[in-house]
């Protein structure tokens, strides 16, 4: 009886905390009655969201949230969710959007709408320092790391010589990854360049990029494919904060520069 008033207890508390919504939020009328929208992050992708080491939640792509609810007079809930299953998390509704460095692909186009895209990217090839590895070709017979249903992850398995790799071993989260690279047991990660640079400037010497890449990509917010309606409010705030040099302040204090697309 003790156990069953507990999962009671819990279930109530979920609905006050989340309140009662019995699907998916569609439209912006929905978010501004309800009065705050739902970011669903991988809390591990430094800088774009990410603990601190005190714990809190910090990040380029979480300032942006925070100052575009601002804007648009509601609050923001960032919900970290596992990276595999954010479509899962997206179609159910405990999220609105994905708002983490989300590369825009045409397999993620058939699943969710974007946004305006906002920052450019690479999937590069990032390696311990001292390695010898500086091109695709060289991964060939070598144990190349990605996160699991990442970019990254479609790029390698698209490029042709992926198959002749002596393994492709896939993790939950890039920092997996990138401690596997630096105990030696992988010999290269392929990695968000927007990740694996900020990673670089805080871990001085111990890594180094290849000078070829998997390819160019472009980031984005991803909505359920019927929320064009909060898309849109999104694009204007975005577009607003680029036009006042607000989206430029935010940029150069993780980067040290604008990194907006115009």
């Amino acid at each position: 009886m003790k156990k069953l008033l507990a999962t009671i207890l819990v279930a109530l508390l979920s609905v006050t905390m989340f309140g009662c919504v019995s699907g998916p939020v569609n439209t912006w009328s929905e978010i501004e009655e309800r009065g705050y929208f739902i970011v669903g992050l991988d809390d591990t992708f430094a800088p774009m969201g990410f603990r601190d080491d005190e714990g809190n939640l910090v990040g380029f792509d979480v300032d942006l949230a925070k100052e575009v609810a601002d804007r648009l007079g509601v609050d923001v809930v960032f919900q970290p969710i596992d990276w595999d299953a954010k479509v899962l998390e997206l179609n159910s509704g405990s999220i609105d959007m994905i708002w983490n460095g989300l590369t825009i692909t045409e397999s993620r186009l058939e699943e969710m709408c974007f946004s305006n895209p906002y920052i450019a990217n690479t999937q590069m090839i990032m390696i311990k320092s001292g390695s010898s590895i500086d091109t695709i070709n060289d991964l060939v017979a070598q144990k190349v790391g990605v996160q699991i249903s990442s970019a990254s992850e479609s790029a390698v398995e698209d490029n042709d010589l992926s198959s002749q790799f002596s393994e492709v071993v896939k993790y939950d989260t890039f920092n997996l990854a990138l401690l596997e690279l630096e105990n030696g047991t992988i010999d290269a990660v392929v990695i968000d360049e927007i990740m694996g640079r900020y990673i670089m400037s805080q871990s001085v010497g111990v890594y180094s990029v290849a000078s070829e890449n998997f390819g160019s990509e472009e980031y984005g917010v991803g909505f359920r494919l019927e929320s064009t309606s909060i898309r849109d409010m999104i694009n204007q705030a975005l577009q607003d904060m680029i036009a006042d040099g607000t989206a430029a302040q935010i940029s150069i204090t993780w980067f040290g520069e604008d990194v907006f697309l115009s």
